[in-house]
């Protein structure tokens, strides 16, 4: 075998060295178009943030999506990482600092654009925009570790630079600041926070997964001197740390989660038991905390509520109100024409 063919192997499956200066020049907003590529970012990220933040407030799917399409903001964090895995910490600073600045520029914005709009048309309990975003769980971090990396593999290729899209959609970044924003406009601080620590563990998860890509493949290699080595370790150390803390309250909310489905669950089963015999089925069951509600649907006479108390208490071993639903079963039959 040549001695060639394990370096051109190489070259086909990691970074190619050739593809270093348009990979700066892609990622790195420096240089004399410095001013137009900076307008650019911020014109592109405010129009997103109208485009997100109304489409969060309609409960539109697809105009949020769009907005994650516009969305530049994922360029300067893949460029953060990008600047720490090749040891450059100047370079790092500023697509921090400009990061920052686009974070702060959609809050701000977001929070103006919420303040025109009447706040009983906005709910922070049946939105499904706002809800899937101020309780995130550990779902969020896998998801974003997936993206984060798949984001960085694309910018270190020229060939599938437009397969970009597909990871701006894949993961949320624009939309959960607006919803900050929205949050904090209508005093909802506990929303605010929940949408926060999603977008937190979004970017830690791009700087993280995304740097770790970005080594595998060889863009590391251009950090020989000990300086960018120590800044590449250092860094790192940052994206672990701070990918660890954000798991803590996602797994707290995860483990939440598992422990109301599953007390949901048998909370069902004991409807179900104490409607055997009955005309009656179950429409729903929910548990909130110590209190059972039980939707129910039927006609005829029911077991003693106090019994299916007493049996749910068992079963969930705390105490329990039972808040009882029930719905007539109407039948309607067709006459003859």
């Amino acid at each position: 075998m040549p001695s060639t063919a394990l370096p051109t192997a190489i070259t086909k499956l990691g970074f190619d060295p050739d593809y270093l200066p348009a990979f700066e020049d892609k990622l790195f907003i420096e240089g004399r178009q410095t001013a137009r590529r900076l307008t650019n970012f911020f014109a592109l990220l405010l129009f997103a943030t109208v485009i997100a933040t109304y489409g969060v407030l309609s409960g539109s799917t697809a105009t949020v999506i769009g907005a994650m399409i516009v969305a530049p903001l994922m360029g300067p964090i893949i460029a953060t990482t990008a600047a720490v895995v090749m040891g450059s910490l100047p370079r790092a600073l500023r697509a921090f600092a400009l990061t920052v600045a686009g974070i702060a520029a959609v809050v701000i914005f977001s929070y103006l654009l919420a303040w025109v709009v009447p706040d009983v048309t906005i709910s922070f309990t049946s939105n499904g925009e706002i809800t899937s975003r101020i309780n995130p769980g550990l779902y969020a971090l896998l998801t974003a570790l997936g993206a984060g990396a798949a984001g960085a593999f694309i910018v270190s290729r020229a060939e599938i630079a437009d397969s970009m899209g597909g990871v701006a959609i894949a993961i949320s970044l624009v939309p959960p600041l607006c919803v900050v924003g929205i949050s904090l406009q209508k005093g909802r601080w506990d929303a605010a926070g929940g949408a926060l620590l999603l977008f937190m563990t979004n970017y830690l998860a791009i700087l993280l997964a995304g740097g770790l890509t970005l080594v595998v493949l060889g863009v590391g290699k251009v950090a020989g001197a000990q300086e960018q080595a120590r800044v590449r370790r250092r860094g790192f150390i940052l994206f672990t740390v701070g990918t660890l803390l954000v798991s803590i309250p996602l797994t707290l909310t995860a483990y939440q989660s598992v422990i109301h489905a599953m007390d949901s669950h048998k909370a069902t089963a004991e409807v179900n038991q104490w409607l055997e015999g009955t005309s009656y089925q179950v429409d729903m069951v929910k548990v909130n905390d110590r209190v059972v509600i039980a939707t129910i649907e039927g006609t005829g006479e029911l077991k003693p509520v106090q019994q299916l108390a007493n049996q749910l208490a068992v079963t969930l071993r705390h105490p329990v109100i039972v808040n009882l639903r029930t719905l007539p079963a109407l039948e309607g039959i067709a006459s003859s024409p």
